[in-house]
């Protein structure tokens, strides 16, 4: 029996990640963000209905409309911290929704079935899914904490691999990804096909260097940061060297929620000890900290959080800068900053005065990494690899082509069948 795999989102991009497996497993189910705070978010292809879900890890471009689905009565099944998170960044995302007027994506009645009805397993746990169909098993991607790599077997033998998000590097919060099983077929992400990430060590001192620099000078640093695994990262690599950040936004009540589960990090202690270096910030105290200050605030992509309330009042300070830690989608506000020293606030474009700097502190593999992970599955017997989660997906399937393996780069609603 033949296996279908259809790719509703995520391929020549990042952001709505959603596989579906023979019409009846749905590999995520995320979004992409808006061209900027006032531009609804995009979403998968539609016309599914999936007996089951399973959620690679909680960052809204794999999980961010699950609940939207929640009607369908599926299956759903992850980590527990990808649980909570998954249900934590839906309440955001409505929220937002609210306050700019957009239509949201779901109800606060579907995130209260998804969090009655999403089951939980640990990494390596074998659970029946898809009708009892399919096997499937969890493993640890080490891209934020509970992410994992989906390994799915169907009743005639086939195993698709879907890494999800991976890191095959230890970072100060997690440990590298665990190594990958023998499949038939791999679905690999591609954010960072054709670069390789500079050294931790040489990145940190680069980074702490700028902070420092621009502390010497008067101004405030203000550092935006994913809330899920890039402010955790960021506060430990600030306590590492002796710099006191106030921390605003979303990222410290998922900080709160990570210590929770110490098994999903390389050191709770380490974690618990930066917060404990930090000052949180009060919503009404944001005016009075633009002091010579270090502030280590949502949002990652300056599409919405306190960052833009920070950059909306010092963005023609000189003297001030901004350091995006994160990788940056096109048509996204820290993209525009970045390129094009502008960003919108509202109904308002901001020109930034203030010094806008990357550092690259990817929880994602490097080109190394990537290609690495394909000859490994190569040399465990894969046959078929589908690129996908990156805007140079197509060089990828090329590259690995040019080594003798049958390689995708798909586009969004393309289905393939494998026997």
């Amino acid at each position: 029996m033949d296996c279908s795999v259809r790719f509703l989102g995520g391929c020549g991009e990042v952001g709505r990640s959603a596989v579906l497996v023979n019409d009846s497993v749905l590999l995520d189910y995320g979004m992409k963000p808006g061209e900027s705070q006032n531009c609804s978010p995009e979403y998968p292809l539609n016309g599914i209905n999936p007996d089951t879900v399973i959620i690679s890890h909680g960052h809204l471009d794999h999980c961010g409309v699950v609940p939207n689905i929640m009607d369908l009565q599926p299956q759903v099944y992850s980590t527990p911290i990808t649980k909570h998170l998954t249900s934590l960044l839906a309440k955001d995302t409505l929220a937002i929704a609210r306050r700019s007027g957009h239509i949201p994506p779901f109800y606060s009645q579907d995130i209260q079935e998804f969090i009655q009805c999403a089951q939980t397993v640990d990494y390596r746990d074998r659970f029946e899914c898809g009708g009892g169909r399919y096997t499937a098993q969890l493993y640890d991607a080490g891209h934020i904490p509970g992410s994992a790599s989906i390994l799915l077997e169907s009743e005639n033998g086939v195993r698709i691999l879907y890494t999800g998000d991976l890191n095959l590097l230890d970072t100060r919060l997690l440990n590298q990804s665990e190594q990958q099983p023998k499949a038939d077929v791999l679905i690999v992400e591609s954010t960072y096909y054709g670069t390789d990430h500079t050294p931790r060590k040489e990145l940190e001192h680069a980074f702490v260097d700028s902070i420092r620099e621009t502390i010497d000078r008067g101004g405030n640093a203000i550092i935006p940061c994913f809330a899920i695994g890039r402010t955790q990262e960021v506060l430990m690599i600030l306590h590492k060297y002796g710099l006191h950040p106030y921390v605003d936004g979303m990222g410290v009540d998922v900080l709160r929620k990570f210590v929770q589960y110490p098994e999903y990090l390389r050191d709770s202690d380490a974690l618990q000890r930066a917060f404990d270096n930090a000052t949180v910030v009060r919503p009404k105290a944001r005016a009075r900290i633009l002091r010579n200050s270090v502030i280590v605030t949502t949002a990652g992509m300056l599409n919405g959080g306190p960052a833009l309330y920070y950059l909306s009042k010092i963005h023609a300070d000189r003297r001030s800068k901004v350091l995006l830690t994160g990788y940056q989608v096109e048509g996204t506000n820290g993209y525009n900053a970045l390129k094009h020293r502008s960003l919108t606030e509202g109904d308002r474009v901001l020109r930034l005065d203030m010094a806008v700097e990357q550092y690259d502190f990817s929880a994602h593999s490097g080109d190394h990494e990537l290609k690495k992970t394909v000859r490994r599955f190569c040399d465990l017997g894969g046959e078929v690899v589908f690129t996908v989660h990156g805007e140079h997906t197509a060089g990828f399937a090329e590259w690995i082509r040019e080594h003798k393996i049958d390689a995708t780069a798909p586009a969004n609603g393309d289905e393939f069948m494998i026997g």
